[in-house]
């Protein structure tokens, strides 16, 4: 058996986000389905995590298994990528070890929310528009308060199924240019709209609505009620997924 790690990109404007659902589009559905057509048998995917509908990827893997091995891997993403839509891509293939996992063998991830200043036509999919001014240092140095902290129960979406909502944040910070605010965070793990919630509450951060001990109050609420209103989802990518080399070596 041959197991490999798929590396992709995705806009997530038309799809229910990555995992497979009923009567819903999702980019792991298309995946195996187009996987299934060119290597004619039946694949399934296991995904680095899931992202939710609308929500965009600069970088996401998942892994699948073969009982015979790929063609050369020009001649293979060349062939996925002409079956697959135009807002998925097929980035690289990799044979890795058999005991390789796209899930739990990652060690970090890293997302970034846009924000645009103004209002621009050609960014409507990717990036929330929010024109009011916004205290940049003070949301930063709420960002950092982030690394302090372990359970992010508050920001949470309800009723998810993992079993623990402890995250190790080793990033978190804010850059503003042309007209685009961005957040870039980087963490072991994230909750279920994590980051769209932290995101919406260090906005409140920056229009001054709440303080800075206030955001750390929120957290150590562990209350989803507490928190701000999650952004959209269109302004947020995955951009970033590591995995200890190990992981990524050939049998």
């Amino acid at each position: 058996m041959h197991r490999y790690f798929i590396f992709l990109q995705y806009k997530g404007t038309a799809y229910h986000g990555w995992q497979k659902q009923p009567n819903a589009v999702t980019v792991q559905q298309v995946l195996e389905d187009k996987l299934s057509v060119l290597l004619k048998s039946k694949i399934e995917t296991t995904g680095a995590g899931r992202t939710d509908t609308g929500v965009h990827a600069r970088e996401f893997a998942a892994h699948f298994d073969l009982e015979f091995p790929l063609p050369e891997k020009e001649h293979f993403l060349y062939k996925i990528n002409s079956l697959l839509p135009y807002d998925i891509s097929a980035l690289d293939i990799r044979e890795v070890m058999s005991q390789a996992n796209a899930r739990f063998d990652a060690i970090s991830r890293t997302y970034e929310y846009h924000l645009s200043t103004v209002k621009d036509p050609f960014r409507t999919e990717y990036a929330f528009f929010y024109p009011w001014k916004l205290d940049i240092e003070k949301m930063n140095e709420a960002s950092a308060k982030l690394f302090l902290y372990n359970d992010f129960t508050s920001f949470s979406k309800l009723h998810t199924d993992v079993k623990t909502n402890n995250c190790k944040v080793v990033f978190a910070n804010w850059e503003n240019s042309n007209n685009q605010i961005v957040f870039t965070i980087t963490a072991d793990r994230f909750l279920r709209n994590m980051v769209r919630a932290i995101v919406g509450t260090l906005i409140e951060v920056g229009k001054n609505k709440i303080s800075i001990e206030e955001f750390c109050e929120i957290i150590e609420k562990k209350d989803r009620c507490s928190a701000g209103t999650s952004v959209p989802a269109h302004g947020l990518y995955l951009t970033k997924i590591d995995y200890p080399l190990s992981v990524l070596l050939q049998p």
